[in-house]
């Protein structure tokens, strides 16, 4: 019987017979390798459907299986030009025009002759569901268009799906262990061996739209909602995994925008996270589209507002303490925020995506302590508009939001899930999960 399209993503990628989903958050942190392909070399073509961007990856794996999971190395990586999908809710024709010139790419890298046992298969993620909760006709005909356009390639083409929220963390927790070799690795002798289970790192994700936490607790999992369990290699990993919509950096900085302009008993909007100098005009109708922004355009107010920058950290603290429940976790060692179950963290952590861009930005990417992390967010914030705009030549279009997303990813962490300076210095900041070893996978 063929298998469904999630099914297929792990099983012909890691071979799982648990599978579920797609890979969408490691995937692009595979270091590619360059290497002669064997007669028998099975190649796949993964779409990553995210909420700012598409990227598309070719991944190849030769026949034979470890212990009935695949050895995976990526061929390609090409990032669809324009935005995600979801953007093109007017247009969606345009959604699948956009993928056309990454496609052509991987047929290029694909040999002709596998072309037709090639599967093709397009995940999206957090900003489809957002829109498929704010109009689902509309996201029906984005995957519709795509699918269709998709569906013309000379490949086998599984089809274009939404994926669940705890998948990105789950299946993104397994790549990052895979690409580090912490699942499997090849010894000296040249045999595939499993490195001690200590040694599994936790991944911490962050989109545009949601963000997500896992990693192995330190005991059972309470809240079976939260936890995926896999085998690979031979063996059985169960983990915990929790993902948060409306938590991604752009809908929370949408949300702490909508929240200063309910509270504005005027046109003029002062927000402590913009630096002291910045001014811009503000356009209603568009801030208060998006479902993660719960209230309605203020009626007393214009359709265009003014928005000025106060410089203020601690006045941006306590706005972006506003978007999470706390109280919901008082008195409980097992809750992040909003009353969400969570164990301790426990062990070390890789942070991704917009934890790794805002604290590149920062310049706090290699390994400094929490109290110079947090002197130097504050600090950033307290310059003038003017100061921060020579700093960087005004050539970073999301130059204003740097000081609220820092703190933001400050709250979240120590305050939501419940990092301290003692467990602060196990998170590292990467761009790129680079493997022990280039061409591993393919030379064992």
């Amino acid at each position: 019987m063929k298998l469904t399209c999630k099914e297929w993503v792990l099983t012909a990628l890691l071979g799982t017979t648990a599978a579920s989903a797609l890979t969408t958050l490691i995937l692009i942190l595979v270091e590619a390798t360059s290497v002669l392909l064997p007669a028998d070399t099975k190649f796949g073509v993964v779409l990553d459907a995210g909420s700012s961007h598409t990227s598309l990856f070719v991944y190849r794996w030769p026949a034979d299986k470890e212990n009935d999971t695949g050895v995976v190395s990526q061929a390609l990586a090409c990032r669809v030009k324009g935005p995600g999908i979801s953007s093109y809710a007017s247009n969606p024709t345009q959604a699948g025009e956009s993928l056309q010139g990454c496609l052509q790419e991987a047929l290029a890298v694909v040999p002709a002759a596998q072309h037709q046992l090639t599967p093709l298969f397009l995940g999206a993620t957090a900003g489809m569901r957002l829109l498929s909760q704010k109009n689902s006709s509309q996201a029906a005909d984005i995957f519709a268009v795509v699918a269709q356009a998709l569906g013309r390639a000379p490949l086998d083409f599984w089809g274009a799906e939404l994926l669940p929220g705890q998948d990105e963390g789950a299946f993104g927790w397994i790549t990052i262990n895979y690409v580090l070799g912490l699942l499997v690795k090849c010894s000296f002798s040249g045999e595939w061996i499993r490195p001690p289970e200590g040694t599994l790192v936790g991944a911490l994700d962050m989109g545009g739209a949601s963000t997500q936490i896992t990693f192995v607790p330190g005991g059972p999992v309470q809240d079976e909602s939260t936890q995926a369990t896999f085998r690979l290699y031979g063996f059985e990993h169960s983990i915990y995994t929790r993902s948060y919509l409306c938590f991604g950096r752009d809908e929370v900085l949408s949300r702490l925008l909508a929240g200063l302009v309910q509270s504005s008993p005027s046109r003029l909007v002062r927000h402590p996270c913009y630096h002291s100098g910045y001014q811009d005009t503000l356009s209603l109708a568009h801030l208060f589209q998006s479902p993660c922004v719960q209230a309605t355009a203020p009626q007393h107010l214009p359709p265009n507002l003014t928005v000025e920058g106060t410089g203020n950290p601690r006045a941006c603290v306590s706005a972006i303490r506003e978007l999470f429940n706390f109280s919901s976790c008082k008195g409980r060692g097992d809750c992040a925020f909003n009353g969400v179950y969570q164990p301790p963290v426990r062990g070390q952590f890789y942070a991704f995506s917009s934890f790794y861009y805002t604290f590149h930005f920062l310049n706090l990417t290699s390994g400094q302590p929490l109290a110079t992390a947090n002197a130097t967010i504050w600090e950033f914030c307290q310059k003038t508009w003017r100061q921060v705009e020579e700093a960087s030549a005004g050539q970073d279009s999301q130059l204003r939001d740097y000081c609220a997303s820092g703190l933001y990813i400050l709250t979240l962490l120590l305050d939501g899930y419940g990092f301290s300076e003692d467990t602060w210095p196990s998170i590292e900041f990467r761009k790129l999960a680079a493997p022990t070893s280039a061409g591993r996978w393919a030379t064992c």
